[in-house]
């Protein structure tokens, strides 16, 4: 869907999603190897388990980056917005509704527990669902009342959490699958040396986590 930045944004540029849609990309990738894991008989080894551990931190901290900084900076673009304000309540509900589900799996995968795969289908399910709200009503109402200044205070904060140390697998765990146009668009939303960087030495040290497998 494409919105006019509306002028009281204060912006002329609309706003650049690429990394949001990566990241929600890289969710919907996970939780289909995660189901294919399932259904092999593969769920318990080391690297379906590193696989999931990683899906569960990138999806805390994007989660909880939304939840402290991104829809709290909404919430005050849209003040007198009923309709909006019900919005992003619906997204912060949305959160919470995965917490029970990730804790099923993390049992399920601990215990080998039978009900695993239809966990892991409602878990996929439930995810899809809110990363398609948030993209069809929640980024265009970003794009017509938020500041740059608070699309870049969240960028910032979720570079902060991340720290270099996560930074070193997000970068690579996003590209993970993508065709190039799609590792090309997302390397050009992120700051000029992170592209060599993540050749050199994000990639190579990715590539030995052996994620899923």
């Amino acid at each position: 869907m494409s919105v006019e930045p509306a002028r009281h944004s204060g912006r002329t540029e609309p706003l650049d999603f690429t990394p949001m849609y990566a990241t929600h990309n890289a969710f919907r990738r996970d939780l289909t190897r995660l189901h294919r894991a399932v259904t092999g008989g593969r769920a318990d080894t080391p690297g379906v388990r590193d696989g999931w551990a990683n899906f569960t931190r990138q999806l805390d901290v994007h989660h909880s980056v939304e939840d402290e900084v991104l829809w709290p900076a909404l919430l005050r673009a849209v003040p007198d917005r009923p309709h909006d304000l019900a919005l992003i309540a619906e997204m912060t509900a949305e959160h919470a509704q995965l917490d029970p589900l990730l804790t099923a799996i993390d049992n399920d995968l601990s215990q080998r527990k039978s009900a695993l795969a239809e966990h892991v289908r409602e878990l996929t399910d439930v995810l899809d669902a809110h990363m398609r709200h948030e993209e069809d009503a929640a980024l265009p109402l970003m794009q017509q009342v938020l500041p740059d200044a608070d699309w870049a205070a969240f960028r910032s904060a979720m570079a902060k959490r991340q720290g270099p140390s996560g930074a070193a697998v997000y970068i690579p765990w996003i590209l993970d699958g993508v065709t190039a146009e799609q590792r090309r668009d997302f390397l050009a939303a992120m700051p000029g040396p992170v592209a060599v960087v993540n050749t050199l030495l994000f990639q190579p040290r990715y590539r030995r986590k052996r994620f899923w497998e």
